[in-house]
């Protein structure tokens, strides 16, 4: 399952060492052949992008689609709680996974990290990962269609994951609130957004206690309320 490896390597801030290893990546993608054609060669054609690129340059481009405001952010839960206590305990609740299988963090980043997750899924059979994955859809859809509204090629990622895990229900309401959304006012509005209501609603559960292992960790419920909460944030 090293195909979300090169995922995970993809859509995370480029550095040397990925420059390193674009043929490998491209390699090994031909080699597993997990992803369906259509999104393996966008996925390719993000790869090729990165060659003969100065590296401060595709620093600077990868800063400006995901850091500079909310609705490309990499971190799963913040689609969903936004900065509610309710997203503090779905870090735990995530955190616990990775730790029964396993899998620990050697790294500052939050559990909810997409890159991170990527790795995670990588060390999982195809049929936990594709669960896993299933789960996740709702958002990781969300953010391919808002990278495709934006025209980048970094969308072949998600249309990859979708391809292997099924598309979320509701899929063209998720294109729709891409398109319609507008652009990404999220610094201006900063102090706006802090001062928001909290927004919850990710799985069962109480905010203060563990969800029992009966409920995915990122699983995102119910649809229609997900994309009310998409509006909200």
């Amino acid at each position: 399952m090293l195909t979300f490896k090169v995922l995970s390597v993809l859509l995370s801030y480029p550095e040397t060492e990925t420059l390193a290893v674009l043929d490998d990546m491209a390699a090994l993608l031909e080699q597993e052949n997990l992803l369906l054609d259509a999104p393996k060669k966008t996925v390719l054609a993000l790869i090729n992008s990165y060659r003969g690129k100065d590296l401060l340059e595709l620093q600077e481009d990868y800063v400006a689609l995901f850091d500079r405001g909310r609705f490309l952010s990499l971190h799963i839960f913040e689609h969903v709680h936004g900065e509610s206590r309710d997203r503090g305990q779905a870090m735990v609740n995530l955190l616990q996974m990775y730790e029964s299988h396993g899998f620990e963090l050697a790294s500052a980043e939050l559990p909810d990290y997409i890159p991170l997750f990527l790795e995670f899924l990588s060390q999982q059979t195809a049929e936990e990962a594709a669960s896993l994955l299933h789960d996740a859809m709702p958002v990781l859809s969300l953010l391919g269609a808002r990278l495709t509204e934006r025209g980048s090629l970094f969308h072949g990622i998600f249309d990859a994951l979708a391809g292997f895990a099924g598309e979320p229900d509701g899929m063209d309401e998720i294109r729709q609130q891409a398109a319609n959304e507008g652009e990404d006012e999220t610094l201006v509005n900063m102090d706006e957004i802090w001062e928001e209501e909290a927004v919850s609603f990710m799985g069962a559960g109480e905010p203060c206690n563990t969800q029992t292992t009966t409920v995915s960790p990122v699983t995102i419920t119910p649809r229609d309320e997900f994309l009310k909460a998409q509006r909200r944030l």
